[in-house]
């Protein structure tokens, strides 16, 4: 990356495959997050998601978000309707979409994620590194840009009730 003043610039450059920049990735509640490229128009991010995890829903006010699924299948809650998305599918999530993803396929899933504009996504990545905590992470991406939705109720939200039907 190169920075001239406060704006990042893109550079032609090749990030190598299994690499992220500067050789970072990110473990963002038990996904893996590589960093790909960076710049203030775009950011792109190559995620696994182990069996079972998900990213609860959500909305980006100033970025529209796009996932294009590399290998195994996403479920999505789409401005509140139940999508699936599988390998080769590329997902459109506008700014201002509420949506959510779901590994509910007993598979390891691998899909490229880009954003654009940038926006604080780089620094909300770093910030979230090895959190742990559901509720201190979402306090964390409201900083940084990133609004989650209350949950459903004020009882535990298990993880059949996120669940959507495939």
């Amino acid at each position: 990356m190169t920075e001239t003043s406060s704006t990042t610039l893109e550079i032609p450059d090749i990030t190598p495959a299994n690499v992220g920049l500067d050789g970072v990735a990110w473990n963002v509640m038990g996904q893996v997050y590589v960093p790909k490229q960076v710049s203030d128009e775009s950011i792109a991010w190559h995620a696994t998601f182990p069996i079972e995890t998900f990213v609860p829903p959500h909305t980006h006010p100033f970025q529209d978000e796009y996932i294009f699924v590399i290998e195994g299948r996403i479920d999505l809650l789409l401005d509140g309707k139940k999508r699936t998305a599988s390998s080769g599918d590329l997902v459109r999530m506008p700014r201002g979409l509420p949506h959510a993803f779901f590994n509910n396929s007993g598979e390891a899933v691998t899909a490229l994620f880009w954003a654009a504009p940038a926006g604080k996504l780089l620094e909300l990545y770093q910030r979230l590194h090895n959190v742990t905590n559901p509720a201190e992470a979402t306090r964390i991406a409201r900083d940084y840009d990133v609004i989650f939705a209350p949950p459903v109720s004020s009882a535990a939200t298990t993880r059949a009730e996120q669940k959507p039907a495939s």
